[in-house]
């Protein structure tokens, strides 16, 4: 095999300091990942001619395919990322070379690393490497006329075959709920009422397969109920269990995801209305995840709510320029970069005026007075945007806008908030509304509020299905729009 390496690896040298075209490329898109062919052209050729963007382009592509050869080589070690990532990756590794050797007619060799590589999946639970292995295990004795082996690896085949056909299933019903889960309002009340039955199904899955596969399916099946109908103290205690049984050695250490059960469990304390227990439990966890992944800003988006509902606003201002900093943020998704513009729009709100905004904070604060009043990419944050425009312009003390929020907030409560789960925020629209009708005087407003206020006190957070999210609580904002009014009511423009 030697004798037929490929003459130049296909890989680039990172670490090199010697200046070459893929090099210049390659800093070129660290420095400016939005630059356009001319730029790139212009910046690795000296100018950007027909001929140089053509060159460009087929300089591109290598530079691509020795970036995915770097793939091979990443470090999974760091216990921030995935833990079955590593164990996974060095099954593949094993099928990957066992693949080559048996080409090559390399049987001795291949036979022993599928053996190893056997003996990893088994004890990783990684059921299709499983199958995999013992089938082309049974196909080398197969092929070497080895019965005694042939028969014993056929039955572990066969085994996990039908373990695999378990875990599919309940893989597949756990995917079609996540798919519910982030579509509409309308499918997240419909699986709501599907959840027992599915909940059924998966728990007779778990006790026929008894793996790590149909556990998770049913684990994370368990969460999205409870998240779904708002019991987020029984969230709570689920998660916990979760956690405990991978402290007795009841779940494969290799498989579970800690970083997830860290997630749920500080959302959880978020929507359970306990900010204080959930914020010490936050400053903790977010060292196990790595700054580089989705789940870091995940995890970071309900950090900064949980101080919001804290009221620790110097702690949330924090959160977020670590988030801005992190040079993976030029990743994520539109809709994630605008959760993030709106908790800061109400962080700027809410801390001393006298804060200096950025010039993007100020475009981004502009932006956010000129949305509409219902859009359904920004489901969940609609009243959000509504509340954050009318408290900009009662500290403006502009009427005529502060009445056209109201109104707004009006035809939103009438058109999309008329269930019976979404009665926090119709109270504190109601609230809203006690602002006009005491002619925005703060003491008689407060009077008249007082029993609203405690309605609303009373009333738990409904559940993923119907939410709105509060990014400051009610009860909080109503004290924000009163100390607003005690500084002056709005006025009509002259």
């Amino acid at each position: 095999m030697t004798s037929r390496t490929v003459q130049a690896v296909p890989m680039l040298d990172l670490r090199s300091k010697q200046a070459n075209k893929e090099r210049v490329l390659v800093e070129m898109l660290l420095r400016a990942p939005e630059a356009t062919q001319l730029q790139l052209a212009k910046a690795v050729y000296g100018k950007a001619t027909p001929a140089k963007v053509q060159a460009l382009q087929k300089l591109q592509s290598r530079v691509q395919g020795k970036l995915l050869n770097q793939l091979y080589f990443l470090d999974h070690s760091d216990q921030r990322h995935l833990v079955s990532r590593r164990y996974e990756l060095e099954c593949l590794d094993l099928v990957h070379k066992v693949s080559i050797l048996y080409a090559e007619r390399d049987f001795k060799l291949a036979e022993r690393l599928l053996l190893r590589c056997l003996r990893l999946a088994e004890t990783g639970e990684f059921t299709q490497y499983v199958v995999q292995t013992a089938r082309m295990l049974r196909n080398l004795y197969g092929e070497q006329r080895k019965p005694a082996p042939y028969k014993k690896v056929t039955k572990t085949l066969l085994k996990a075959q039908q373990q695999l056909a378990w875990e599919d299933e309940a893989e597949q019903l756990q995917a079609d709920m996540q798919l519910a889960v982030t579509s509409t309002v309308a499918a997240r009340r419909n699986l709501l009422a599907a959840m027992p039955g599915h909940l059924a199904q998966l728990e007779g899955l778990y006790k026929r397969g008894r793996s790590f596969g149909t556990y998770n399916a049913l684990y994370r099946a368990r969460i999205t109920y409870e998240e779904l109908r708002g019991n987020f103290k029984e969230l709570i205690r689920v998660v916990a269990a979760a956690e405990r049984h991978l402290q007795e050695g009841k779940l494969n250490p290799r498989r579970f995801d800690l970083r997830f059960n860290h997630f749920m469990t500080i959302y959880a304390y978020l929507r359970s209305r306990q900010p204080v227990r959930g914020l010490l439990l936050a400053e903790r966890y977010i060292r196990d995840f790595h700054p580089s992944s989705n789940n870091w800003f995940y995890f970071q988006e309900h950090h900064v709510l949980l101080a919001m509902h804290a009221g620790r606003y110097e702690l949330a201002q924090q959160v977020l320029d670590a988030v801005a900093k992190n040079p993976a943020i030029v990743g994520q998704r539109e809709a994630a970069m605008q959760r993030w513009d709106l908790y800061r729009s109400y962080l700027n709100f809410v801390l001393p005026t006298a804060r200096v905004l950025s010039a993007r904070q100020r475009q981004v604060a502009q932006q956010m007075l000129l949305l509409p009043e219902y859009s359904r990419d920004k489901r969940g944050h609609n009243v959000a945007i509504l509340v954050l425009q009318l408290l900009h312009y009662l500290r403006e003390r502009n009427l005529e806008l502060v009445l056209l929020r109201l109104e707004r907030l009006r035809k939103y409560q009438q058109r999309h908030l008329t269930e019976a789960t979404t009665l926090r925020s119709r109270l504190f629209l109601r609230l809203l509304q006690v602002i006009v009708d005491k002619n925005f005087e703060p003491k008689k407003a407060a009077e008249r509020g007082q029993k609203l206020l405690q309605h609303l006190r009373d009333t738990p957070p409904p559940g993923e299905a119907f939410a709105e999210v509060e990014i400051i609580p009610y009860e909080n904002l109503w004290e924000i729009v009163l100390g607003l009014l005690r500084e002056g009511p709005p006025v009509a423009a002259e």
